[in-house]
């Protein structure tokens, strides 16, 4: 089973994921810096999450869907994962 991070996400699933963070934080008229902080992510890590240059662990997936006021799940879909 091939590891998915970084260069190794031949599917892209990790810039899926950040696009769907980035539409619903964009739809929620949130700035990158407010749904860090909401989330207790640093700022430059949330950058790179919504671009899919890091492997976002559940852990930050769930804080992040909390801070938006939604399921996980309902980012995964959003994704298409």
């Amino acid at each position: 089973m091939e590891r998915v991070a970084g260069h190794r996400d031949k599917e892209g699933y990790l810039a899926k994921l950040g696009c769907a963070i980035r539409d619903q934080r964009k739809a929620q008229g949130l700035s990158q810096e407010a749904l860090a902080d909401a989330a207790g992510i640093d700022r430059a890590h949330m950058g790179k999450i919504e671009r899919g240059e890091r492997n976002v662990t559940l852990l930050n997936v769930i804080r992040i869907a909390v801070a938006l006021g939604i399921p996980a799940s309902a980012l995964l879909d959003h994704a298409g994962l």
